[in-house]
């Protein structure tokens, strides 16, 4: 859950997330790659977590063949 006082969509949205099976991930990346990754989905209309949700699969399934 939020900290602080969340208010009721932000309670929702949380809730959507946790049921949905969404997980908040960090990690650090260098700034010129990330930016050029952020250029790069702009340019072809993709978000950026779409994108990266698509790489990690075909990694993981090229490792499973």
């Amino acid at each position: 859950m939020p900290k602080g006082n969340p208010n009721i969509q932000t309670r929702a949205t949380d809730k959507y997330q946790k049921k949905s099976g969404y997980k908040v991930k960090a990690f650090k990346l260098k700034g010129d790659v990330a930016d050029r990754f952020a250029e790069a989905c702009d340019q072809v209309g993709v978000s950026q977590a779409q994108q990266i949700t698509k790489l990690m699969e075909e990694f993981i399934n090229s490792i499973e063949k």
